[in-house]
């Protein structure tokens, strides 16, 4: 005869098992991790759990007091505590609580959830099946698991510190270990909007910033299905010649074609004044690197040439899906090339391509080397610290490299990535191209 364990006889006594308490199994685990499994009689996964809090509190607890002593102070001796790393410690710290808690809570849940099974009925099963549904269960999160530590250090952290920075006063005359870094709270912020030369520069730029994302991305897409629709026209030879050539932009690395074409715009040397605009109009030619205005033209020319060839390609593959049913019926109820057009190609075109022309004008808001490789983000502007062609990003490397005012440049980058994430957002819940077409 077999004697049932203690798990089985509870199970196969209803007096037991209304007298197992959900309460208490979540308040032993609250006490210490494990403490609540060991009550549902779940030994091996209350084991794991206080391995993994004895562990823990063991090697982790010291690095973590140490990590949140150094976020709260940012050091308190100058010359000897590096303020920077104990930002960086204090970061890393956050986000080992953060796991702890995560996984304590999950641990508390587990004991309650498990209890309340028991009290109603429920049998363990045998530990190849627990192994085996363990498995069956977890197998995606475990897949996945590599991929969110990996975006934890390379995104999450990064993140984490940049936005902390802005509440700092980290800038050239406050740099460790010489000095202190010290929280300020939304001073910075303040500065941005109140002070004279802050104000004055952020506006300018955040104004030319928007201008060229809109003028510049709308151009690029306007010039590529123009030329998609001219050379998808039947009455057109030699497409793959055609489109061969128009795609060859694409193909020549992008900074190669802004150096050369920022040789081209010289003022002095440049082929653009010596052998189009001298000998056609006289004179000495257009100030193309030296007024800001010229130089805003030419550089949203350069990336209407750089990014027209992607435009095309997509389009021309997208006019090449359609159905030629629908031009035929078109042509038989008598419509137009502009209502077919209309009607039929435009919606199906911005049906499949929404998103990525969505990207199109993110990529232009933060499109560092067009700016950066065309004339440094130049000219200078008088009363301003950023240059006339320099976009947010490019002044936030400026802010960075150039002057190392870490806080300032930590303020623009958080004001970028709000405004990049609202318009996203706002953009991608409107478009259809993320619904079936039976939903439209």
């Amino acid at each position: 005869m077999t004697i049932p364990n203690n798990s089985e006889s509870m199970n196969n006594n209803p007096k037991k098992r209304k007298k197992h308490n959900p309460t208490i199994a979540m308040v032993l685990s609250i006490l210490f991790a494990g403490l609540g499994q060991f009550y549902n009689r779940r030994y091996i996964k209350g084991f794991i759990f206080v391995l993994v809090e004895v562990s823990f509190l063991v090697t982790m607890l010291e690095s973590l007091n140490f990590g949140l002593w150094g976020l709260r102070t940012l050091g308190t001796i100058p010359g000897t505590d590096h303020s920077i790393r104990l930002l960086v410690f204090g970061v890393l710290a956050l986000i080992g609580l953060f796991f702890a808690i995560t996984l304590y809570v999950f641990n508390v849940l587990d004991a309650r959830k498990q209890a309340v099974k028991i009290k109603n009925g429920w049998k363990p099963l045998k530990f190849r099946d627990t192994i085996r549904e363990f498995y069956d269960k977890s197998f995606p999160y475990l897949m996945t698991f590599p991929g969110l530590v990996l975006m934890i250090f390379v995104v999450i952290f990064p993140l984490l510190f940049s936005v902390l920075l802005a509440f700092t006063n980290y800038n050239l005359y406050n740099s460790p270990p010489r000095n202190l870094v010290d929280w300020v709270g939304f001073e910075n912020f303040s500065n941005l909007i109140n002070v004279g030369i802050w104000q004055e520069t952020f506006l300018s730029v955040f104004a030319w910033t928007v201008v060229w994302t809109i003028v510049a991305t709308t151009l690029q897409i306007a010039v590529g299905l123009f030329l998609a629709l001219m050379v998808n026209d039947p009455r057109v030879k030699f497409k793959k010649i055609i489109r061969t050539i128009l795609i060859l932009p694409w193909a020549v690395p992008a900074f190669v074609t802004i150096l050369i074409f920022s040789a081209m715009f010289n003022d002095d040397f440049g082929a653009i004044n010596r052998d189009i605009i001298i000998p056609l109009f006289g004179g000495d030619g257009l100030p193309w690197l030296s007024d800001p205005f010229y130089a805003r033209i030419a550089i949203i020319m350069i990336q209407t040439w750089l990014g027209f060839p992607f435009i095309f390609a997509l389009f021309t593959g997208v006019l090449q899906s359609i159905s030629k049913d629908w031009y035929e019926a078109a042509d038989v109820d008598g419509g137009t090339r502009f209502q077919k057009f209309r009607h039929i190609t435009l919606p199906h075109v911005m049906f499949a391509t929404a998103p990525l022309l969505i990207m199109q004008y993110a990529q232009n808001f933060n499109n560092f080397n067009v700016i950066y490789l065309f004339n440094e983000g130049g000219p200078p502007v008088r009363g301003q610290n950023a240059g006339g062609t320099d976009i947010l990003i490019s002044w936030v490397y400026k802010l960075t490299f150039d002057t190392n005012n870490y806080s300032m440049a930590a303020v623009i980058s958080i004001i970028m990535g709000l405004i990049v994430s609202a318009f996203a957002f706002y953009q991608f819940r409107k478009t259809r191209s993320f619904k079936e077409e039976g939903e439209i």
